[in-house]
C-alpha cells in the first residue's frame, strides 16, 4: 500500500480573513456628511434674519466656523474609513491576508470612532440651540455675562469662606474619624462598650442629612449658652456641624484601610511583644493610611461641595452672595458663577484622585510581576 505525502502547501495553517468593515464604512461616511450638512444649515438659519451681537446671530457664527470645521473633521475620518476598507478587499485579492486584515481593522476603527465623534458634535450642537429656543431664554436666565461679571467680585470674595471652612474641616476630621475608626476596633470585653458608643455615632450620624446637622448646630449652639462655644461665630458653627457628620464617614473609611491589612501582620506584631495601641501605632495604620488616601480625597470632594449648605444658618458664603445678586436681579447667573467656582476646584481633585488610583493599582501589578 503506497502512502502519499502532503504537499507544504496543503500542510501550511490558513489564515482567516480580514473582517467586513465596507459597510460600516459606508454608513459612517453618509452619516458625516449628513452632519456636516446639517450643522451648516443650522448655523446660516441662525445667522439669517438675527442681528449681529445676539445670542442667535453668536451661536449661528460658531455653527458655521467651528462646527463646520468639527464636521469636516468628522467627514475626512469617515472618508478614510472607507478608502482603508478598499485598500484591505485590494490587498486581500492580491493575496496579502495579514495587510488586508490591518487595513480591514484601521477602517472598522475609523469607522467606530466617527460615530462617537459624530455623536459628541450632534449633542453640542443641541445644547447650542437650545440657547436659542425660546428668545435664548435659557442664556438670558443663566448666562447672562453682564450679571456674571458684576457678581464676580463679591462671589469671589465669599468662596474663599467655602475653601476655608473646608480645609479646617478637613483637618478635623481626618483626626476625629480614626479616633472614631480605632475606638471601633477596640478589642475585648473591656472594649464592648467603647465599640459600641462608636458604632452608635457613626450610624446616626451616616443617616441624618448634613443639612439637618448644620441646622441643628448652628441655631442649637447658640440657645443652649454655652460658654465659648455658642459666642462662636457661624462659619467655626458649619465647621462642627461638618466635621460630626463627615467624620463618620471617614471613620468607615479609615477601618476599610485597617481590616485590608492581612492578619497575619496583626499577629507577627504581637507575638513580638507590641500591644494594641503600638502595632496599630507603628504597623497597621502606616500601611493602612495609604491604602485611604485615594477614598479620602473623594470624600474631601464631597465635603468641600456641601461647604455651599451653611448658607441656611447665615453664613456668607459664595452662595449666600449669589442668591443676594439673583434676588436683586431677578436672576440667575450669579449662580451660574458659584457652579463654575465649585466646578474649578473639584474637577482637578478628581483627576488627582484618578491618577492616584491609576499609580496604585500599577504598583501592584509591578509587585505581583516580581
Amino acid at each position: 500500500m503506497t502512502s502519499v505525502a502532503a504537499s507544504p502547501l496543503a500542510a501550511a495553517p490558513r489564515l482567516s480573513p480580514p473582517p467586513r468593515s465596507r459597510a460600516l464604512s459606508s454608513a459612517s461616511a453618509v452619516v458625516a456628511l449628513a452632519l456636516l450638512l446639517f450643522v451648516a444649515a443650522l448655523g446660516t438659519a441662525g445667522m439669517n434674519g438675527t442681528a449681529p451681537g445676539t445670542t442667535p446671530y453668536t451661536v449661528g457664527w460658531l455653527l458655521s466656523t467651528a462646527g463646520v470645521l468639527v464636521s469636516g473633521i468628522v467627514l475626512w475620518i469617515a472618508v478614510r474609513a472607507f478608502r482603508r476598507s478598499f485598500r484591505a478587499s485590494r490587498e486581500m485579492s492580491e493575496g496579502r491576508i495579514l495587510d488586508a486584515r490591518a487595513s480591514a481593522a484601521a477602517s472598522l476603527q475609523d469607522a467606530k470612532f466617527t460615530f462617537g465623534l459624530g455623536t459628541a458634535v450632534l449633542i453640542v450642537v443641541a445644547g447650542a440651540v437650545m440657547i436659542t429656543m425660546n428668545d435664548a431664554i435659557i442664556q438670558k436666565t443663566f448666562l447672562r455675562w453682564d450679571f456674571m461679571a458684576e457678581s464676580a467680585g463679591d462671589i469671589f470674595a465669599a468662596f474663599g469662606l467655602n475653601i476655608r471652612i473646608a480645609v479646617v474641616t478637613e483637618i478635623f476630621v481626618l483626626a476625629f474619624g480614626l479616633l472614631l475608626a480605632v475606638a471601633r476596633l477596640v478589642p475585648g470585653r473591656a472594649g464592648r462598650p467603647v465599640r459600641a458608643i462608636a458604632i452608635a455615632y457613626i450610624d446616626c450620624l451616616r443617616a441624618v442629612p448634613a443639612i439637618i446637622v448644620i441646622y441643628l448646630v448652628g441655631f442649637g449652639l447658640p440657645l443652649l449658652k454655652l460658654p465659648v462655644l455658642s459666642d462662636l461665630p457661624p462659619e467655626w458653627f458649619a465647621i462642627i456641624a461638618l466635621t460630626l457628620t463627615f467624620s463618620a464617614y471617614t471613620a468607615e473609611t479609615y477601618r476599610a484601610g485597617i481590616e485590608a491589612i492581612h492578619p497575619s501582620q496583626w499577629s507577627a506584631s504581637r507575638s513580638l511583644g507590641f500591644s494594641f495601641g503600638k502595632t496599630l501605632r507603628y504597623v497597621i495604620l502606616p500601611q493602612a493610611i495609604r491604602g485611604v488616601i485615594p477614598p479620602l480625597l473623594s470624600l474631601f470632594i464631597s465635603l468641600q461641595k456641601d461647604t455651599s449648605l451653611v448658607n441656611i444658618i447665615g453664613t456668607m458664603d459664595a452662595f449666600n452672595q449669589a442668591k443676594f445678586y439673583s434676588s436683586a436681579n431677578f436672576n440667575l447667573s450669579s449662580v451660574t458663577v458659584v457652579a463654575v467656582l465649585f466646578i474649578m476646584i473639584t474637577i482637578p481633585q478628581t483627576r488627582f484622585v484618578d491618577w492616584m488610583l491609576e499609580r496604585g493599582a500599577s504598583r501592584r501589578g509591578r509587585k505581583r510581576g516580581k
